[in-house]
């Protein structure tokens, strides 16, 4: 199989990125594989920001190295967060942060993510000499824009603005205004890689299911859906405007611009989460246990390996989901 370039949109969702970080890393063994630009919120930055850098060290093995370093440092050394305890503790905390605010908990926002990328990632070697594009989102708090950090201004400030759940951290400034998590923006963004690239297969790599049959009816299920959808609602409405998009333009053959034949032509993948990710509390995204991390990396090793399997052979070809299904 030739080489194929493909631009990747990296979702969101605390721990859950672990899910992420193995299909990445199985993805990195195909010798076909290959990445012209990459978008990331939250979770999903950090993935994002670990490819870029490994691969500027040593290819595809330098990024599989440098996924493994970053998520086995965020592990904790034993399993604090695992069990009955970890829920407790869980549940403890969203319900003490539901009364005090960050800056009552936290008056010093001590963050331990920070010195984590400081000691893992070389930003300035990044800034320079990035192998492929970075498009890092977070959502302005002045205004609800969503705002892009590229990879050539990246510094740790800009990834954790990123990954700023507004209930956890205080809010991130950089150069005068201030940010929080890019998911209730884009999650993940999906446009500058439709509008700004040469390549036309764009994998999107999920933690949340796309649709879910059971009707909330606790307070609690309420609140953790009311939750998922403030931070999938942008990238839904995104993705439907891009297939009408598409339609329209399949009908009007005679637009023959650059972009409008790109968005004609564009091909879609979907790598999403399975049964057991889909089915996780939300209280599991703070779960940073050992156990836990490898068991998500697992899971995100096997829906690779079916998505090669099974759709493989379309990338670089033809659209291999049915977007209309999910998105209209």
């Amino acid at each position: 199989m030739d080489r194929i370039k493909l631009n990747l949109a990296l979702q969101g969702g605390g721990a859950h990125g672990a899910f992420t970080w193995g299909v990445l890393d199985r993805l990195l063994e195909e010798p076909w594989f290959e990445i012209e630009a990459v978008s990331g919120t939250s979770a999903g930055a950090m993935n994002a920001l670990m490819l870029a850098e490994g691969w500027r060290k040593n290819g595809a093995a330098g990024a599989r190295q440098q996924l493994a370093l970053f998520w086995e440092e965020l592990m904790q050394p034993v399993n604090l967060s695992h069990g009955a305890l970890g829920d407790a503790m869980s549940w403890l905390w969203q319900s003490i942060s539901t009364h005090l605010s960050p800056y009552d908990l936290n008056p010093f926002d001590i963050n331990p993510l920070k010195d984590l990328l400081i000691e893992t990632v070389d930003f300035q070697a990044v800034r320079e000499a990035s192998p492929f594009k970075l498009y890092i989102a977070a959502t302005s708090i002045e205004n609800g824009k969503l705002k892009l950090f590229r990879e050539h201004e990246l510094q740790v400030d800009h990834l954790l603005a990123s990954a700023c759940l507004p209930r956890l951290h205080q809010a991130v400034e950089i150069d005068g205004r201030y940010y929080w998590d890019g998911g209730f923006a884009g999650n993940p963004v999906l446009y500058p890689l439709l509008m700004d690239g040469q390549n036309l297969d764009l994998l999107m790599i999920l933690l949340q299911p796309m649709e879910r049959t059971s009707l909330p009816t606790t307070s609690q299920a309420i609140a953790d859906r009311v939750a998922e959808l403030g931070f999938q609602t942008a990238f839904m409405r995104e993705m439907r405007a891009v297939i009408l998009m598409q339609q329209r333009l399949k009908r009007r053959p005679w637009l023959v611009g650059r972009l409008n034949r790109r968005l004609r032509r564009l091909r879609f993948h979907m790598i999403g989460p399975d049964e057991t990710l889909a089915s996780l509390h939300r209280s599991s995204k703070y779960n940073t246990s050992r156990t836990f991390l490898y068991e998500l990396r697992d899971r995100g090793r096997d829906q690779a390996s079916r998505f090669i399997s099974m759709h493989g052979n379309k990338v670089g070809k033809r659209t291999s989901c049915v977007l209309q299904r999910y998105f209209l």
